[in-house]
């Protein structure tokens, strides 16, 4: 018998390589379909026995078939007087009819179907999958609500509209699942960081009792076409019990982790981001300043085509456009070298990439009367199509920016760790009049800040300093992790670093002079210095 799995298991493999070899991959990435590789489902599968009960016969269920990666490694790891039933849905007939057809002889069950449309059965007491990573802006407005309506009933789970079709799949095999059932989710691990992730935590910790959750290496991307980190959600269907803890593993395999720790279950419901662990301790809950206190964050300018709103300098001469409606703003990351951008003399940066936004909320009548050229280029605007873009659609006029002044400081928020720099993100320095696009955030100075840089000019290059001199490790235990070890700090995520290294640059209100100069930090200034106890 297990010769001929052997045997089935190649003939799998051949199908979905031909399979795979005549659809593209954005078809497949808009699909969000993944295969499974046999090494890893056969990992699953083997620690799925090590949580079932001894003997206990299997009613097996996966909800997103494809060609069977899964069953193909139930039946190499248990035996077939063990498996009692064997159920499988698949939506997409193309890979569903020849996995029908190549599993036809051993006692599968496999539905041409939206699991997602089927009405529930709740017998199955080993649901293992790989739900396809559809993104939530390939989702119908309609979909969603269908969705968001069933995902409810089913489980209780309330899904926001930002949450892709995996989260829906796994909270509506809720009530598939027989009492004491026992889950396995091949899902990504963003959930653990994300807001929208949020609710799939309360229901793991509070509808079901979470087993465990292993974590991948994100440079050891488990699906060579999906840039996502993955995880291994492991749940039984039943309530958790009061003191009961979960088992946190990262990297290497299930069976063979490179680190592990036990996390409260009760504690979990108070931390944000679950990436944190196994590596990292539950944290404590202190009152360090955050940079938050010092910093208003913002994402830089989405402008809704880049091509086109932003140019060069010799483009803008060669058009005949008035540089009086462009303002200047900084180049992509790569094109700065150095972490400080210096001014010319009119306040623009002196860099060699000198690039410049459109930006003018002249009507389109005035800038027809006034520059006609201008006109010339935004009717250009509106034959490819720039005007009817989402972002530009919803302002108005089309060609208008929003509100970015520059910023002392910007932060790249993309990176990888294994960069010459040996950091992920950036901090930079920019002296100039420049804005930037969403490539970066924005450091604008809160008040605080601001009147302790009045009287200390040289204040915000100190800072600037210490933020370059923050640890990776600082950074990255907020911010968030894809596969390939693609790193990404949101702007909350950087409010909330920790900036003790910050605060003790500030003076001491205690070593003002007078009344009038204590007065003049202000009620927050005293609040937040390093001298006070609320820090």
């Amino acid at each position: 018998m297990g010769r001929m799995i052997g045997t089935l298991e190649e003939q799998r493999l051949a199908l979905q390589a031909e399979l795979d070899s005549h659809k593209s991959q954005v078809e497949r990435n808009r699909l969000g379909q993944f295969a499974t590789p046999t090494a890893l489902a056969e990992e699953i599968l083997k620690y799925a026995a090590t949580l079932l009960p001894s003997g206990e016969k299997v009613r097996f269920l996966d909800p997103a078939f494809g060609t069977g990666a899964f069953y193909s490694a139930l039946l190499k790891v248990f035996a077939k007087k063990q498996i009692a039933e064997a159920r499988g849905y698949e939506i997409d007939p193309y890979y569903g009819k020849p996995a029908a057809h190549l599993w036809e002889h051993f006692g599968l069950t496999l539905k041409i179907a939206d699991f997602t449309r089927e009405e529930p059965s709740p017998h199955s007491n080993l649901i293992i999958c790989n739900p396809p990573y559809v993104r939530h802006h390939h989702l119908q407005h309609s979909d969603k609500n269908r969705l968001q309506f069933r995902t409810v009933k089913a489980s209780g789970l309330k899904i926001s509209g930002l949450a892709g079709l995996y989260c829906h799949f796994l909270g509506l095999s809720h009530a598939w699942m027989a009492e004491g059932g026992i889950a396995g989710w091949l899902i990504p691990s963003e959930f653990m960081d994300v807001n929208y992730g949020q609710a799939i935590k309360h229901y793991l910790l509070n509808r079901v009792t979470l087993l465990h959750v292993h974590r991948f290496d994100p440079n050891d991307v488990q699906f060579a076409d999906a840039l996502v980190s993955s995880a291994v959600v492991w749940f039984r269907k039943a309530p958790p019990l009061r003191d009961h803890a979960v088992t946190f593993t990262f990297g290497g395999t299930l069976l063979n982790s490179k680190l592990s720790r036990m996390i409260p279950a009760g504690a979990l419901a108070g931390e944000p981001k679950w990436t944190r662990f196994p590596a990292a301790e539950i944290s404590s809950r202190t009152a360090n300043p955050t940079i938050s206190d010092f910093f208003q964050i913002k994402r830089g300018l989405a402008t809704g085509d880049n091509r086109y709103f932003i140019l060069k300098a010799e483009e803008i001469a060669g058009r005949g456009l008035p540089m009086e409606v462009f303002r200047p703003i900084l180049p992509s990351p790569r094109y700065l070298p150095k972490d400080e951008v210096e001014a010319d003399e009119t306040g623009d940066p002196a860099a060699e990439r000198r690039l410049f936004l459109l930006d003018t909320r002249l009507s389109e009548g005035e800038i027809r009367s006034r520059f006609p050229a201008l006109w010339a280029y935004l009717e250009d605007g509106k034959v490819r199509g720039t005007s009817e873009r989402y972002l530009c659609r919803h302002r108005s006029p089309w060609y208008a920016q929003e509100n970015r002044p520059p910023a002392p400081i910007v932060c790249t928020y993309l990176g990888r760790g294994d960069t010459k720099r040996g950091r992920p993100f950036r901090f930079i320095l920019n002296g100039s009049r420049a804005t930037v696009a969403n490539v970066y955030l924005a450091m604008y100075p809160t008040p605080l800040l601001a009147r302790a840089m009045e009287h200390d000019p040289t204040l915000i290059r100190r800072i600037w300093q210490v933020l370059n001199c923050f640890t990776p490790d600082q950074l990255l235990r907020e911010g968030r992790v894809y596969g390939g070890g693609l790193h990404k700090l949101e702007p909350g995520e950087l409010a909330h670093v920790d900036a003790s290294a910050i605060a003790v640059l500030l003076p001491d209100p205690r070593h003002a002079r007078s009344a009038e100069q204590l007065q003049m930090f202000g009620d927050d200034y005293t609040k937040h210095s390093p001298a006070n106890n609320a820090f």
